[in-house]
């Protein structure tokens, strides 16, 4: 039995390993937040600069943030509420997507130290049992098969640990990912609607 719980144990880790070093990849910030969309916002000062910025956006596609500037720019005809509503719609399930694999290291980190505990009983159990049938004359090999034990406990820390560190770094970027894109497409926003209240207002 306790080499069933081994197994998940290994499985654990693998499936941890996978997703740290996959959310690695994936949340890194210029894939999510091109300097070359950056530069384009902000030299995108009036309606006259949208298609520059649109092109710009379609060479990165597989941006987070050109995508909710390009729902922002093919839309800048609709009222700028709409428009903020339909990028908050979009911004939620970018967000998602950036979150995938997080909640597969948060159920590491709960459930491999309790791996490791159930493997530690189940020794136990079957070591205390041997015991008592052979009797425990060497208390050397009590506290050497108590050792080997420990180590199902010891294996789900070790499993747990990076996961929590990684979860939580992972969390934290997310987060400041979204603040970034947040922040640029409100300025993006909020300068082409007065570039074009501005044009009203001259004419």
């Amino acid at each position: 039995m306790e080499n069933i719980v081994y197994i998940l144990l290994g499985l654990t880790s693998i499936v941890g390993l996978t997703f740290i070093i996959e959310r690695a990849f994936a949340l890194r910030w210029k894939r999510n937040v091109p300097t070359e969309i950056e530069a384009a916002v902000e030299s995108c000062e009036s309606p006259e600069d949208v298609p520059m910025l649109k092109r710009v956006c379609q060479q990165h596609n597989s941006s987070p943030l050109s995508r909710l500037l390009l729902l922002a720019a093919e839309r800048l005809d609709w009222p700028k509420a709409e428009v903020t509503d339909a990028l908050q719609t979009r911004a939620r399930k970018e967000i998602v997507r950036l979150e995938r694999g997080l909640v597969v290291l948060e159920i590491i980190v709960g459930i491999a130290p309790l791996l490791g505990l159930v493997g530690t009983i189940l020794g136990m159990m079957t070591t205390f049992a041997h015991f008592n049938e052979r009797g425990a004359n060497d208390p050397a090999e009590l506290a050497r098969g108590i050792g080997l034990i420990l180590k199902a406990t010891l294996i789900g820390l070790l499993i747990a640990i990076p996961s929590l560190i990684f979860w939580s770094y992972y969390t934290k970027k997310v987060e400041m990912l979204a603040v970034e894109m947040e922040s640029i497409c409100d300025e993006f926003v909020r300068r082409q609607y007065r570039a074009v209240e501005a044009g009203q207002a001259g004419s």
